[in-house]
């Protein structure tokens, strides 16, 4: 076996292994809610682990979609608002909580692409899912691809969307933003990268709109 980088060994996968996430489930020993916010909560949860006791707190997220909204050209649309935590105005795509009781994971993405960009679409794929930081929170995000693109009446935003600013890109100018570092929303990040590769290979790799979203905290069966 080669040595990584550095010279330490690194141990691989079998052969035939798929290099994948996978459950784990442990019994959860105490649950409470440590702070109750206006969006989200922080719970502080207790877990036996490796035969020990162990306490984590966590944000406990609703779990969001984000739109890489694209037309026949290949163009990308950003839109640009205020992110108060970072004290930022961020270039990102269209993207929301799935914060409406009931309401399936593809119907949030067209809510959001209209209200956040004032679009419909025809197509809809799944591009990319993450979990936005595993360490501290279990907030899952899935990534649509929308093409077929069509405008439907303005949505009248209000608080930090009330002065959203829209532009439209090519993949190629928001790739090199993304490697040039100078837009880092991570939604954005992954899809134009995400987008980028499934270019190449002529968007092979694509899922469907439809598919079970496994790793969604409630949504999901993981």
């Amino acid at each position: 076996m080669a040595d990584a980088p550095g010279g330490t060994d690194t141990p691989t996968a079998a052969d035939g292994d798929e290099l994948a996430d996978t459950p784990h489930r442990v019994e959860i020993v105490e649950r409470a809610v440590a702070f109750e916010g206006m969006v989200w909560d922080v719970v502080r949860e207790s877990f036996a682990y490796n035969g020990e006791r162990i306490t984590r707190e966590f944000v406990d997220h609703t779990g969001a979609v984000s739109v890489l909204a694209m037309d026949d050209d290949e163009r990308v649309l950003l839109i640009r608002q205020y992110r108060h935590p970072v004290r930022s105005r961020e270039w990102e795509i269209p993207a929301g909580l799935l914060d409406e009781e009931g309401e399936p994971a593809l119907e949030a993405a067209r809510r959001e692409l209209a209200e956040e960009a004032d679009l419909a679409a025809e197509q809809w794929h799944v591009l990319a899912e993450f979990l936005n930081s595993p360490g501290g929170s279990n907030e899952s995000i899935r990534i649509y691809l929308a093409r077929g693109l069509s405008a439907v009446p303005a949505f009248e935003r209000t608080a930090e969307e009330a002065d959203i600013e829209v532009r439209w890109v090519t993949l190629d100018e928001a790739l090199a933003a993304v490697l040039a570092r100078r837009i880092q929303n991570p939604s954005t990040v992954i899809a134009v990268l995400t987008a980028a590769v499934l270019r190449g290979r002529d968007w092979h790799g694509l899922g469907s709109a439809d598919e079970p979203w496994r790793r969604h905290p409630t949504l999901g069966d993981w």
